[in-house]
């Protein structure tokens, strides 16, 4: 049974595997193989974002996991970084989340962390999933009467301070803000967080009602920050997306700042502080080659990992290196934590303003893209893509084409069933052309 995917275990809630039977499966082996491991009862906390079936899915694992003797407390609604650094803070053995991300409210997922920010081993979810096939085996139908939370004290709290003690000079006096929380976990926590540090706060999508999370906002739809960016004369934007692990940036002038801008934003701050001295910084296969030229003009090397918040993190311990990201915007900076946070590196870019005195948009300027174009296509199946001829061909012909002027990538989504066709290249409409004709042989041959 293959459950774990790239961001642990997603479906649509109330279908497997996320039905009440499996989640009582998965809980109750979460807590068997953690008193397995340490020989005492486990210690769990849990945190869940604003979907409907957050709150049910949470009280299902956690009466099962109950049932193995395990000490079970919430944190409620709070983000992803929030459960990672609650994890480690309350002496937990291992922390839950209950989020779909940027997926729509339909979906749901478990994502398990160890105490030290880490998502599970390989090792340990292949054990977990021989433990939920024997466990679904033997009582298919089986699950506990959902449980009464129990709450974590002042964990929202808790974990503001986690936050700006990181950064205890920053000020945000005089600054003007505006927030797109998703509707989704930092709705409640990010207008605090800015306003505590002296911003003016503008708010958007932060009215989560189980459903709107995702819909239309957050950091996968960014012109309603652009708009309020311009019309609010505000000095940055920020977009988080439904549990807050990521952000992406607008600034004044409403010109979004992905991901890549953000790494080089961070890499200049640090390597100016002296605190880049690995001279390193870990980026995905998608980061823009553009980045990667810049950054070896400024003397800093760019190593690249497959895409994946997991990948960034192996790559920055194997390397020593300091921080890394994806261009979706998730950033892990080592000294602070080992999960992306969306809201600390929200901070990062501030205080990168703050410090330098210069707006968003002319710290992110300093390096020339390369044209990209990005195409999403629904499969069937994950095939390797090397495996169907007519795929392939479609493949290698592009590859001609760009002549090394130029970079193809493709691969599946870790959480969907999707295929990605990602072109650099250096003619705009050449490269879009390649990609939905590539696109569209994947739709032919698998789709």
């Amino acid at each position: 049974m293959k459950l774990f995917g790239t961001d642990g275990i997603r479906g649509r809630a109330g279908e497997f595997p996320l039905d009440d039977a499996t989640i009582a499966a998965i809980g109750r082996a979460v807590g068997e193989h953690l008193r397995d491991r340490l020989g005492r009862s486990a210690r769990i906390i849990t945190g869940r974002d604003t979907r409907e079936s957050g709150e049910h899915i949470e009280r299902v694992f956690l009466a099962a996991a109950s049932g193995t003797g395990a000490r079970c407390l919430s944190a409620g609604v709070i983000t992803t970084p929030g459960v990672a650094f609650l994890t480690a803070e309350g002496g937990f053995d291992v922390g839950v989340v209950i989020s779909a991300s940027h997926n729509p409210y339909e979906d749901n997922g478990i994502k398990l962390f160890t105490p030290s920010g880490k998502k599970l081993s390989e090792l340990d979810e292949r054990e977990l999933e021989a433990r939920i096939s024997e466990l679904t085996r033997i009582a298919a139908s089986a699950a506990d009467a959902p449980a009464e939370l129990e709450h974590y004290p002042d964990a929202d709290k808790k974990y503001l301070v986690h936050l700006t003690s990181n950064l205890a000079e920053l000020r945000l006096d005089g600054l003007r803000v505006a927030l797109d929380c998703a509707n989704g976990a930092a709705s409640h926590l990010a207008p605090e967080l800015f306003r505590g540090l002296g911003a003016e706060v503008r708010m958007l999508a932060c009215d989560p009602d189980g459903r709107n999370i995702n819909r239309d906002c957050g950091s996968l739809h960014l012109e309603g920050l652009q708009a309020a960016v311009a019309e609010s004369g505000a000095d940055i934007g920020i977009a988080f997306d439904g549990d807050a692990d990521r952000c992406l940036f607008v600034d004044a002038a409403g010109k979004v700042v992905d991901g890549d801008a953000t790494l080089w934003i961070l890499a200049n701050e640090m390597q100016r502080s002296g605190e880049l001295k690995s001279g390193k910084v870990i980026a995905t296969v998608m980061s823009n080659m553009g980045l990667e030229i810049a950054l070896r003009e400024a003397g800093i090397e760019l190593v690249r990992a497959n895409v994946g918040d997991k990948y960034v993190l192996e790559e920055i311990l194997r390397t020593e290196a300091e921080f890394g990201g994806e261009q979706s915007g998730h950033i892990i900076v080592r000294k602070v934590g080992l999960v992306g946070d969306g809201m600390m590196t929200a901070l990062l870019v501030l205080n990168a303003m703050t410090t330098s005195g210069k707006p968003l948009g002319e710290l992110a300027a300093g390096f020339a893209r390369l044209p990209q174009v990005l195409v999403n296509q629904r499969v069937r199946e994950k095939v390797p893509f090397e495996t169907v001829p007519a795929i392939q061909a479609a493949a290698d012909d592009a590859e001609r084409k760009l002549a090394g002027q130029g970079r193809l990538l493709l691969r599946y989504s870790g959480t969907e069933n999707l295929a990605r066709v990602m072109i650099e290249g250096r003619d705009q409409s050449e490269i879009e052309e390649m990609a939905n004709g590539i696109a569209a042989v994947i739709r032919e041959a698998i789709g």
